[in-house]
């Protein structure tokens, strides 16, 4: 939403004066990991099987799908917006768990026709898990 409220049209600039960052917390359960990994066909054990993540892959919990955080950071990209996203790109580079806080962070860095805001998730360590740009 613009500071008078209303919200902005695609192509229009957002208006950000104050507010060019924003941060929010998710803690994925392991009943959310079971559904998107339905939802996605992703059969690996390392999602739902919190004995085999442990004891076999050695995780401390269940892992947390990679897609799943790309979809996170997008939607929260495009709440802080307002508007749908044109283009997202995201890296992963270090695994999330379940019933562990994903700190979400971003900040509009371009404004107008162009809006562009750079986003991280980030595990309760303070290790970056996945980096991203929304368009």
């Amino acid at each position: 939403m613009s500071a008078s409220g209303g919200t902005a049209a695609p192509g229009e600039a957002v208006d950000i004066d104050e507010a060019n960052a924003w941060s929010e917390v998710v803690e994925p359960t392991a009943a959310l990991l079971f559904r998107f990994s339905a939802v996605t066909f992703n059969s690996h054990r390392i999602h739902y099987d919190h004995s085999y993540a442990t004891s076999v892959e050695h995780y401390p919990g269940l892992v947390v799908q990679g897609p799943l955080t790309a979809m996170l950071l997008a939607m929260s990209a495009s709440r802080r917006l307002q508007r749908p996203l044109a283009s997202f790109t995201f890296r992963a580079s270090a695994p999330l768990f379940v019933d562990q806080p994903i700190h979400i962070s971003g900040t509009i860095t371009d404004t107008g026709p162009n809006t562009q805001a750079q986003m991280t998730a980030t595990r309760r360590d303070g290790v970056t898990a996945m980096a991203s740009t929304a368009r």
